[in-house]
C-alpha cells in the first residue's frame, strides 16, 4: 500500500475466498480469524486463482497515446481472443518487455467475468463489506523481489499446490513473464490418486496422508501410488517448462520454488530437484512475520500481507476489486446532495421564487419519468410473457417432433424386418430344394444343414452362408457334385469344401460343403 495508506490503517486482513479463511496482521504478527467483521481501520486484501482468468499477451504499436491505451487493449483483447461481445469483462494489464519485439509495446492482460468475482467473494463481502485490493495470485510473488527476500536474478519458477488450483509462474529478472494453471489441485490430485489406487479413498484421508506422512519413511500402502502421482505431475511440469523456454527464448530455468497450501513432512522440493534436474527450494521464505499461533498459515496469506506493505510503485497495478470503500463525505453523491440541500435551503430564503420554481420543475420531471417507467414496465412484462409463451410452445412442438421421429424409426425398422423375412425365408427354402435335388441326382446324402449370417461392417452387407454335411459311398460322386454345382450356380453362389474324409468302419466319405450367397 502507499505511504498514505500505511498511516491510515492499523491492521491488514488477508482473505482466501476459496476456503473462506482469514488472517489478520498486526504489528508484524499473523493470526487466523474465525469470524472477521468490518472495520474501517483495517486494510483488506485478497486474490483470485489463476484458473479464474483468461490471460494472454497483446502487442500494441508504440505510437498509441497513453490516454488511448486502455481502450486499445480492451478492443484488441475482444478481437484477438474472441471474447463474448455480450459480456462486459473486467480487464487489467501489466506491461512486459519483449526484447524480440522492439517495435511494439507488449502487455500481459488478465480478463475475468465480473460474475465470477461476485460468486467467489460473496461470503467474504457479507462479513467485511469492502475489499481494498484483489489481484491474481501469481502477482503476489512480486513482493519477494520488492522486499529483497529473493535477491538472485535469473529465471525463477514458482509452483504452488492449493485445494482449488495449482499454478506455475515464471519470473525473469524479477519481472513476471508467464503463468499457467495446471489440473493438479488437491481435489484433482485426489481424483487421479483414486484412479491409480483402483478404489475410492476418502478425500480427508488423502489430505491427511499428504500432510502428515513422509514418503521417505512411511509404510502406508498409499505411498507407491502417491509417488506415481507426483512423477506424473512433474512430467507434466517438465513439458510446460520446455514449452516456456522455447516460447519465451529462455536458455534455462535457474531455480524452482515449490510448495503446497498444506503443512507437509515430505520434501516436495527435493523430489522436484530429482525429477526436473533444477535446483529447487520450498516457500519457507523469511517473510518477516511471526505467527501468533501454532497453526500452519497458508503461504499466500503471508505473501498478501507482504504485498500490502508495498508502495504503489513497487506493486503491479492490477486491482480487480469491485468492493470499494465509500469515498470521503464530500466526495460521495449523498454527501454532495446534503451539501447542495443546505446550500439550496440558504438560497431558498434569499430566492423563494427560484426555489419554488425549481421544486415544481423537479416534481414535474419526476411525474413524467414515473409515467414513462410505468409504460415501459408494461411493455417489458408483456414481451416477457410473450417470450415465455413462445418458448413453451417451442418446447412442446420439439417434443412432438421428437416423438414422431421415434415412431417413424420404429415403423421403418419393423418394415425392414418384415421385408427381410419375406425375402430371405423363401430364398432359403428354394435354395434347399434345388440343392437337395442335385444331391439326390449324384447319390450324395445330406447329413446336417446350418445357416448363418455375419455382419461385416456398416457399409457392407452381411455374409450369408449355408453349411451342408454330405455323406456318400464314393468320393468321386461328391467331387462330381461340387463341379456340377460350381458350373451351374457359379454366378449366384460360391461353393467350397475343405476336405473329404473316409470312415473305414462305415466305408463312407464325409465332407462339409460351404455355400456362400453372392
Amino acid at each position: 500500500m502507499s505511504k498514505k495508506e500505511q498511516h491510515s490503517f492499523s491492521s491488514v486482513l488477508s482473505i482466501n475466498p476459496y476456503k473462506d479463511d482469514y488472517v489478520k496482521g498486526i504489528a508484524g504478527a499473523l493470526n487466523t480469524v474465525a469470524s472477521p467483521t468490518y472495520s474501517k481501520e483495517q486494510y483488506v486484501i485478497s486474490y483470485l486463482n489463476t484458473k479464474s482468468f483468461i490471460n494472454s499477451n497483446i502487442a500494441l504499436s508504440k505510437n498509441i497515446p497513453e490516454d488511448d491505451l486502455y481502450d486499445a487493449i480492451y478492443n484488441k483483447a475482444y478481437d484477438e481472443l474472441g471474447l463474448d461481445q455480450a459480456v462486459m469483462y473486467q480487464i487489467e494489464y501489466i506491461e512486459t518487455f519483449n526484447r524480440l519485439d522492439e517495435d511494439n509495446r507488449n502487455f500481459h492482460v488478465f480478463i475475468i467475468d465480473p460474475l465470477i468475482i461476485n460468486d467467489v467473494f460473496k461470503s467474504a463481502v457479507d462479513k467485511v463489506k469492502y475489499i481494498d485490493y484483489i489481484t491474481p495470485s501469481h502477482l503476489l510473488l512480486k513482493a519477494l523481489y520488492a522486499k529483497e527476500i529473493i535477491e538472485d536474478s535469473g529465471v525463477h519458477c514458482f509452483i504452488y499446490f492449493q485445494e482449488n488450483d495449482t499454478f506455475i509462474t515464471i519470473y525473469n529478472e524479477k519481472d513476471f513473464v508467464y503463468t499457467k494453471s495446471i489440473n493438479y489441485s488437491f481435489v484433482q490430485m485426489h481424483e487421479r490418486f483414486c484412479e491409480l489406487y483402483g478404489e475410492m479413498v476418502e478425500y480427508e484421508d488423502f489430505i491427511r496422508f499428504l500432510s502428515y506422512e513422509d514418503l521417505k519413511t512411511t509404510d502406508n500402502p498409499y505411498k507407491t501410488f502417491v509417488i506415481k502421482l507426483y512423477k506424473e505431475i512433474f512430467a507434466n511440469i517438465n513439458d510446460i517448462l520446455t514449452y516456456v523456454k522455447r516460447a519465451l527464448d529462455i536458455d534455462k530455468i535457474d531455480s524452482i520454488y515449490i510448495d503446497t497450501q498444506l503443512p507437509s513432512l515430505t520434501k516436495i522440493d527435493e523430489m522436484a530437484e530429482v525429477e526436473l534436474g533444477i535446483k529447487s527450494s520450498s516457500f519457507n521464505f523469511n517473510y518477516g512475520y511471526l505467527s501468533g499461533e501454532a497453526k500452519h498459515i497458508d503461504h499466500l496469506h503471508a505473501l498478501m500481507h507482504l504485498y500490502a506493505s508495498l508502495t504503489e510503485a513497487e506493486r503491479y497495478s492490477c486491482n480487480f476489486t469491485i468492493y470499494h470503500r465509500p469515498p470521503k463525505f464530500t466526495q460521495r453523491e449523498s454527501g454532495r446532495a446534503i451539501i447542495f440541500s443546505i446550500a439550496a435551503l440558504l438560497l431558498a430564503f434569499l430566492y423563494p421564487v427560484s426555489f419554488w420554481t425549481l421544486t415544481y420543475a423537479q416534481s414535474l420531471q419526476y411525474k413524467l419519468l414515473e409515467e414513462e417507467y410505468r409504460n415501459v414496465h408494461i411493455i417489458k412484462v408483456t414481451r416477457e410473457a410473450t417470450i415465455n409463451s413462445k418458448e413453451a410452445e417451442k418446447k412442446r412442438v420439439a417434443a412432438l417432433v421428437e416423438h414422431e421421429k421415434q415412431e417413424y424409426i420404429d415403423k421403418k425398422n419393423t418394415l425392414i424386418k418384415i421385408h427381410e423375412v419375406k425375402v430371405n425365408y423363401p430364398m432359403k427354402a428354394d435354395l434347399l430344394q434345388i440343392l437337395t435335388k442335385d444331391f439326390n441326382t449324384y447319390d450324395v446324402n445330406l447329413e446336417t444343414a446350418f445357416y448363418s449370417e455375419v455382419e461385416k461392417s456398416e457399409k457392407s452387407e452381411a455374409s450369408k452362408d449355408f453349411r451342408f454335411g454330405l455323406v456318400s459311398a464314393s468320393d468321386k460322386k461328391m467331387t462330381d457334385l461340387i463341379k456340377y454345382l460350381t458350373k451351374t450356380y457359379g454366378g449366384k453362389f460360391h461353393f467350397s469344401i475343405n476336405e473329404i474324409s473316409f470312415n473305414s468302419e462305415e466305408k463312407l466319405y464325409f465332407g462339409e460343403l460351404k455355400v456362400s450367397l453372392l
